[in-house]
């Protein structure tokens, strides 16, 4: 059965249609216009209490029964589970998936977006402070990543993972945030890497807002 996006073209709109695209499940686009408040709708809020996108509804859910599920993170986790792919069952590489993506959750998401909202003010004097704080911290992060992929493939060890599928969306920003991929070969090799696959080209190229 297909599942209902619920989305934006965000990076953690992205995140979801990647993965989505990559397990290779059916899938519908409800586009939700951040810009016009469409997250505020009563209808939304049934299944993203926090108003935020994405959420999907998988009306084939656990025993059959539809389920709804809210923030981008446990969304990768439900369908990761759902279909057996990209979160090992083995604990260490299960653990080493879930540090990344909480990685992602908490740190290479908020900073950039941080970043995006300060770089977009028009006030200089507002701009400086929090542009140079989020830009210095969001290329910190970026060297987080480029030392971990030093010796791993992908960010979570030698697989593809939902943490992949996570990094990637805000990655994919990386222009916005400033940031030269040359000044991280690793990341820049992850980057190549991940960008030429048939399913991530997919999740980035479906519409996620209207015309």
């Amino acid at each position: 059965m297909t599942i209902q996006l619920h989305t934006f073209d965000t990076p953690n709109g992205r995140k979801i249609s990647v993965a989505l695209e990559e397990m290779g499940l059916p899938y519908e686009v409800h586009v939700v216009d951040i810009s016009k408040g469409e997250q505020f709708d009563p209808a939304f809020l049934k299944i993203s209490p926090n108003n935020r996108i994405p959420a999907i509804i998988d009306p084939d859910g656990p025993d059959g029964q539809p389920i709804s599920v809210f923030e981008s993170g446990a969304i990768l986790i439900y369908l990761a589970e759902k279909t057996g792919k990209f979160l090992p069952k083995d604990t260490r590489a299960r653990v080493a998936v879930l540090e990344w993506l909480m990685f992602q959750m908490g740190g290479f998401g908020p900073m950039p977006g941080q970043a995006h909202h300060f770089l977009g003010l028009t006030n200089e004097a507002d701009k400086r402070y929090g542009a140079e704080r989020y830009l210095a911290e969001t290329r910190r992060l970026y060297g987080v990543m480029d030392r971990r992929l030093a010796g791993n493939t992908f960010i979570a060890g030698e697989e593809i993972s939902i943490a992949d599928f996570a990094i990637i969306g805000w990655a994919w920003r990386h222009e916005k945030h400033k940031v030269d991929l040359a000044d991280f070969p690793n990341v820049l090799r992850w980057y190549g890497v991940m960008m030429a696959r048939d399913g991530v080209g997919r999740g980035f190229a479906v519409a996620l807002k209207r015309p």
